[in-house]
Formats: C-alpha cells, structure tokens, sequence
C-alpha cells in the first residue's frame, strides 16, 4: 500500500456499450473538470496510453471495463478509481453517487493505493503453423485454457520452475492472480484469495481424476502448461476479453508481470466488505423463523 499524493490530471475511461456509461460520464464531467485537468477521455478503450500521464485513471462501467483498463495502459499503470454501472463491482466497487460524496477528498489525496500483482502470458507458436517471435500478453484476472467444440478433454502438464507437478486431463485450466480468484476460478471450485498476495492459483476444470486439486504458489516462479493432446479445438481466454486458438503441442507461459495494478481505495471501503456485499462471504444462512 503507497500514501497518494493529491490528484490534478485524470484520466476518463469505460466501456460505452454498457447502458447509463455515457449518461453518468456527462453527468459527472462538470464536477470532475471543476477539480482536475482530463488528460484523455475515452469510453470505447481504444486509445494508446503507454506515453500519457494521469495521477489518477476513473473508470466507468464494471469490473470488465477496469480489465480492460489496466491492459490499455500497458506497462505504465495509472491508479484506478472504479464507479460501478455494472452487476457485481468487486473492483469497481462505488456509485455515482458515492463517487460525488468522495470526489473533493479524492482530489486533496484522502484515499490509499493498494498494488496487484498482473501476469504476463506467453504462448509459442503453433507446431504446424507460421513460425513466429512469441509477444507477451498483459493480464490482470487469469487465463483460461479450455477444450472447444466436439467439446472433449485436454491433456496438459504443468510446470513450475521447469519441473512437471501435475498432469491431468479434462475441461481444461484457470491460471488466476488473487483479484481473479473470486471470478472463473471461485466458481470451478478455488479458493479466495487475498487481493495482495503475490501468488497464482492454478484451478484445473472439471479434471478426470479424484488427485487433481487447486495449486496456490508463489509469483516469484514461472509457470508453463504444454498441451499434451486436444479432441478438437481448444483457446486460451485472457482476462474473458481476448482469445486464441491453440492446439497440441503449444506451451503457454504465465509469470509476474514486471508491474502491478494499482487501485485507489477511499475510506470506509475494504476487501472483506465487498466480499460480505457481494457474495455474502462469511455470513451466517438466512434461518427461517418457525411460526409461533
């Protein structure tokens, strides 16, 4: 966690195609232009950032559109203030109306920056295809490994460090950081997380075997997963926003990236508390009351 400083330029960013973004932009841009100076404003996500500066990035939409938003920003990360237009809101966890509450504390640097780890995923070349320099891809949430139509098992083994620790067969595998490990990998069975942590949780899908269980394990090592054999087509999903194809034969690579997700956190706003919010974590059953 880093002590901010107050916030002067700013970026604007979210996701258009989600309904009210658009509204809520314009009906915020007056307060946020009174205080700060609006670096870029951008609700497709499109623009480069890497040689932009803000001291802060707010973020319209959801949870999705902040993925978006740290991979656009590239390896020059930019705070994120996330305002919640969508369902859940684990990152993006304000509203409209909390962000105007919070606003002129924000901008006077009443709020802490909490880091996140962020991977970096490499694939190689396809055997039977085109040779090429393989390009790492920034992520923050996970990857997804998984077979595709006739819809058949996988076969991978996983690497740490250059050494097998597990193969298995089977639907296929999440490879999640902490911030993604209340999304895909929760609901395949992994386990939650501390947003903080420096580890990767690795959640096989529906594997054909009782020892096949989820790994929790440090940053520091390099990861790879080899394609041992697919029955049929088979992609790799980045943070549920960009896929590939990918086949037998081909190795995917996950290991730290060399800079984090940073995320502005105002007061009176904590990890365990979305947690009760959302998902209801740690929350005793809802027992019915027996008639008198």
């Amino acid at each position: 966690m880093t002590s901010p400083g107050p916030v002067h330029r700013l970026f604007v960013l979210g996701n258009a195609s989600k309904p009210g973004v658009k509204e809520v932009a314009d009906r915020l841009l007056p307060l946020l232009e009174e205080h700060c100076e609006i670096v870029i404003f951008d609700l497709e996500q499109k623009q480069d950032l890497s040689d932009k500066k803000a001291d802060v990035a707010l973020v319209l939409g959801g949870d999705g559109a902040i993925l978006r938003a740290a991979r656009q920003m590239g390896y020059r990360q930019t705070p994120v203030l996330g305002v919640n237009l969508g369902k859940l809101g684990f990152l993006a966890d304000l509203t409209p109306d909390d962000l105007c509450s919070c606003f002129p504390g924000v901008i006077q640097g009443c709020y802490r920056i909490t880091r996140h780890l962020m991977f970096e995923c490499i694939v190689s070349p396809a055997p039977d295809g085109p040779p090429g320099q393989p390009r790492p891809f920034l992520g923050l949430n996970e990857i997804v490994l998984h077979s595709g139509p006739p819809y058949r098992m996988i076969d991978v083994d996983l690497s740490v460090d250059g050494e097998i620790v597990s193969s298995f067969g089977g639907d296929g595998l999440i490879v999640s950081t902490p911030v993604g490990s209340t999304g895909h990998s929760l609901s395949a069975g992994g386990p939650i997380l501390s947003q903080e942590l420096p580890a990767f949780v690795f959640t096989p899908i529906c594997p054909h075997a009782l020892t096949s269980r989820v790994l929790v394990d440090s940053a520091d090592k390099t990861y790879t997963i080899h394609i041992r054999k697919t029955f049929g087509n088979a992609a790799l999903v980045i943070d549920g926003q960009e896929s590939m194809p990918v086949s037998a034969g081909q190795t995917v690579t996950v290991r730290k990236a060399p800079v984090c997700f940073e995320l502005v956190k105002v007061p009176g706003r904590s990890y365990y508390q979305t947690l009760r919010d959302k998902l209801r974590w740690g929350t005793p059953p809802n027992y019915r009351t027996e008639a008198k």
